[in-house]
């Protein structure tokens, strides 16, 4: 359907997802939808309570971790021309395009599996061959699966079909969480870090488990658990991964009065899940068939196909997180941006950027803590970057850093020095130039 109709579903999907609404009320920017989610939450009843929905602050509204008060984002006022663009909401033609993105990546996915299949099936090359063929586009697909998936959480929630919801992970794991999940813990993880080196400074973040074993890096012993960070994203702990299912499905919702299961749990979140976990199950089981009768072999012998087939995926998709979750949010590489590499390493991000897809995707990695500032009204470096080319939303980010990302009258926290010290080295650069 058209611009005019995706609209008026939009405010319908608030009202019926009256949590993530509460949620983005509460994040830093109050999300990309403001008025929508403040119509629902209004229609609710006004605020929401649960660990999930809310920021865990004391009676002073400072964090019980840090002692911090919630800090406020630095949004240029009056704005100006060169940066409205920043923090402009996207139009909801751009929304359905990213979709339409999305589906076609997924569409390809699946080409791919068969593709895969072919080639084995009709001995087109050899089985080394074919599999390196295979492994080298699905990781190329499934890397730019995670940045869509990111790009569409901030900014285009709700798809415009509702068979949509189905085609955005089913492939990255067994059984995953659906996308209204991923939308919840996502914006959870936003309300919980606000500054990308404390997490969890304002109540649970569901990714924390995803920096432990990175989190000590400036101790020499840091070390010996960084290794263990590929296979952590390997076995599912990842947003996409089974692992991160199970834990995410333990905690949300809340529980209703007395630790009852929250209304909503049974007639709203079970069938979600059930649906797309039976989807997840339908596809693997054609592949499954594929692998087996398709490839003249007993039906028992399937597994062989799915876990080739998986391995490759599970691949693309951790690479694509490890740099998203894990280098954006580590010490080291805060600390390695803070002497401004694009000047000192400029093979190095000319490369990276190639290898992820662009240079509007790198912009992800080089300034995830502007995107942390104002996740709705901003939303995430690569979506800006799809339809204002990277070096404009380059050159805005690092305005908005020079500027300060955060009013807060609390002691300077070491990312905020980071910035700083960053803020200063790019600006002299441009000088320079």
């Amino acid at each position: 359907y058209g611009a005019d109709e995706y609209l008026e579903q939009l405010s319908k999907k608030y009202e019926e997802y009256d949590e993530l609404a509460a949620l983005l009320m509460a994040s830093p920017d109050g999300g990309h939808d403001a008025e929508q989610a403040k119509s629902a939450v209004d229609k609710k009843g006004g605020e929401q309570t649960g660990k999930m929905l809310t920021l865990d602050v004391d009676e002073n509204k400072r964090s019980h971790t840090t002692k911090r008060a919630i800090p406020t984002p630095n949004i240029p006022e009056p704005m100006p021309p060169n940066l409205a663009f920043m923090f402009t909401k996207i139009s909801p033609e751009q929304k359905m395009y990213m979709w339409n993105i999305y589906t076609m990546i997924f569409a390809l996915e699946c080409l791919t599996i068969i593709a895969y299949w072919a080639m084995l099936r009709y001995e087109v090359f050899s089985f080394g061959v074919s599999t390196f063929i295979y492994g080298f586009i699905m990781v190329v697909l499934c890397i730019q699966n995670v940045y869509i998936l990111h790009d569409v959480i901030h900014g285009a929630t709700f798809p415009p079909y509702e068979w949509q919801n189905y085609i955005t992970h089913p492939l990255a794991d067994f059984i995953s969480i659906p996308w209204m999940d991923v939308i919840m813990e996502h914006n959870r993880h936003h309300n919980s870090t606000f500054d990308l080196l404390n997490h969890g400074e304002f109540g649970w973040d569901p990714a924390n488990w995803l920096y432990t074993l990175q989190e000590w890096t400036f101790e020499w012993y840091g070390w010996f658990t960084v290794p263990l960070v590929p296979l952590w994203h390997f076995v599912g702990a990842n947003d996409t991964g089974f692992a991160f299912a199970c834990l995410w499905w333990l905690n949300f919702p809340d529980s209703g009065p007395g630790g009852k299961c929250d209304k909503g749990f049974y007639n709203k979140w079970l069938p979600v899940r059930a649906k797309h976990v039976s989807f997840q199950l339908f596809l693997w089981t054609c592949v499954w068939l594929l692998g087996s009768v398709g490839l003249g072999r007993p039906l028992s012998q399937g597994w062989r196909f799915v876990l080739l087939v998986s391995c490759f995926i599970r691949v693309g998709f951790s690479l694509a997180w490890i740099f998203i979750a894990n280098f954006n949010h580590s010490h080291m590489w805060n600390e390695f941006l803070a002497g401004d590499p694009e000047r000192t390493w400029p093979m190095l991000h000319a490369f990276m950027a190639f290898a992820l897809g662009g240079r509007h995707r790198w912009n992800e990695m080089l300034f995830h803590d502007v995107h942390h500032m104002c996740p709705g009204r901003i939303g995430a470096m690569s979506q800006r970057g799809r339809f204002h080319g990277w070096q404009k939303v380059h050159d805005a980010c690092v305005e908005i850093l020079s500027n300060g990302l955060w009013k807060s009258d609390d002691a300077e926290t070491i990312m905020e020095s980071h910035q700083k010290r960053r803020s200063l080295v790019m600006k002299s650069a441009k000088n320079k130039h």
